[in-house]
């Protein structure tokens, strides 16, 4: 089963930009997006074989997330949030929990905020965990080493590169997940899913690795690729994928 994960940054805007084109070529069985932007009733969708869920954000026009299926899931749980953050599907064997990680912002801002946010989805996906595989994936809004971004030094306190969201992004790991790409490529350098639409950062390659694919570490070997379409533009991510059995 291919499963992909996009933060398309504003799913009306991507839609211009070629995003039905992707979707239809990969034909993924679960296809998980980011920052929708969307509110309920904006936008008609139809996408012949697959089931929908979306989770909307109260605020118009931010975040939120939904998850498309091919196979109609046990069950939808989402976060307790106002924000959309959480669209989980459950199935036979597996879960497969779709998230967008608060950014912690300028000067830091929301850097608390962001820190009692991992916390909690950490309770979130330790609760699922308990019962059955759990694939994470989304928008995780840090770059875990220094190899996941092109100037650690100069973003060192920096929203998505702080020390402390770093070790908070370890702590998931640590509750028995894995990155899927670092499975598969330990020390690949310039490897990025985001660059800043400033200073022609993607034409530099001058990105940061924030989106992710992670399994619960008793199902690794269930995971036979990982990867990212840096290729695809649309928005100032990119896809990221697994083939999952």
């Amino acid at each position: 089963m291919r499963f992909i994960s996009w933060n398309v940054n504003g799913l009306r805007s991507v839609l211009g930009k070629g995003f039905l084109d992707y979707f239809h070529a990969q034909n993924a069985d679960v296809f998980c997006l980011q920052e929708i932007k969307l509110s309920e009733g904006q936008l008609d969708l139809p996408l012949e074989g697959y089931h929908c869920y979306y989770n909307y954000a109260e605020r118009k026009g931010y975040s939120g997330t939904a998850v498309f299926s091919k196979a109609e899931p046990l069950s939808v749980k989402f976060g307790k949030d106002n924000e959309g953050r959480i669209c989980a599907l459950e199935f036979d064997d597996f879960y497969v929990v779709d998230v967008y990680t608060p950014n912690s912002q300028d000067e830091l801002a929301r850097l608390p905020f962001r820190l009692e946010w991992d916390e909690y989805f950490r309770s979130f996906v330790k609760e699922l965990d308990e019962k059955k595989t759990v694939l994470i994936c989304g928008d995780l809004n840090v770059a875990h080493k220094e190899i996941d971004i092109k100037n650690p030094k100069a973003n060192l306190r920096n929203a998505g590169f702080t020390i402390e969201e770093r070790e908070s992004f370890s702590k998931l790991l640590d509750c028995g997940f894995s990155d899927t790409f670092r499975m598969f490529y330990p020390d690949l350098k310039d490897a990025y899913s985001w660059w800043s639409y400033r200073f022609k950062a993607r034409e530099r390659n001058a990105g940061w690795r924030i989106d992710y694919w992670l399994v619960s570490k008793r199902s690794e070997s269930r995971v036979k690729a990982a990867g990212i379409d840096a290729a695809i533009t649309g928005s100032d991510h990119a896809p990221v994928y697994v083939d999952f059995v």
